[in-house]
């Protein structure tokens, strides 16, 4: 079985290898093929969290 580093390919929604597709289409790296899967889901919840900052920055909450 291969080993990491493992990445996620935003051209082909797959997870690759050290020898997949070019950086510039790919998140990571992560060190499991299971982290890499869920490199989008990952991506939507800092979104969510820096959407949710952003708005309480905007409200004057600025802790």
């Amino acid at each position: 079985m291969s080993q990491g580093p493992w990445f996620f390919c935003l051209k082909h929604h797959t997870v690759e290898g050290p020898d997949g597709c070019a950086e510039r289409h790919r998140l990571g790296p992560f060190a499991t093929q299971e982290e890499a899967a869920a490199a989008l889901d990952k991506v939507a919840e800092r979104n969510e969290q820096a959407d949710a900052a952003d708005r309480a920055w905007e409200q004057g909450d600025r802790t």
